[in-house]
């Protein structure tokens, strides 16, 4: 049994939704998952809105911004997301694109991992036609 989609914020497709996701002026944001179904347009207006490339899975720094392309054939989420916490600076965030449509992450799928590393979803919102953005952040105020 399919479970339904996460509500998606009305009105929050195209670059409008780059702004929402919280990406600004000189942000560092690396990207993992690239590949040739990305959302050209998707990327290009997160660069626009940082002023600069996004770095590539080899980048060796902190990020203010994590870009994660995730398709369910790419593995365990959760192992997936461990990862992108590893390279966070505090106070950072990731985005997480998932496909729309037959070949959709579970949104269940997406709460589990998100639970398991110490994030939680802050906001579904319609990339493209074809991906589905949803915004990870570390809970507010002192860890126990």
């Amino acid at each position: 049994m399919n479970t339904p989609a996460p509500p998606v914020d009305p009105g929050s497709t195209g670059n409008g939704v780059v702004d929402r996701l919280g990406f600004v002026q000189d942000q560092v944001v690396q990207e993992f998952g690239y590949d040739t179904d990305v959302d050209d347009a998707f990327r290009d207006a997160v660069e626009g809105a940082c002023g600069a490339p996004m770095e590539d899975d080899e980048y060796t720094g902190a990020a203010d911004a994590v870009l994660l392309w995730f398709r369910p054939e790419d593995g365990d989420l959760g192992d997936a997301l461990v990862d992108m916490v590893g390279v966070l600076e505090e106070g950072g965030f990731v985005v997480l694109l998932t496909p729309r449509g037959d070949d959709e992450v579970d949104p269940t799928d997406i709460d589990e991992a998100a639970v398991v590393t110490g994030l939680h979803l802050s906001g579904t919102f319609n990339a493209s036609e074809d991906w589905r953005a949803h915004k990870l952040v570390a809970p507010k105020g002192p860890r126990r």
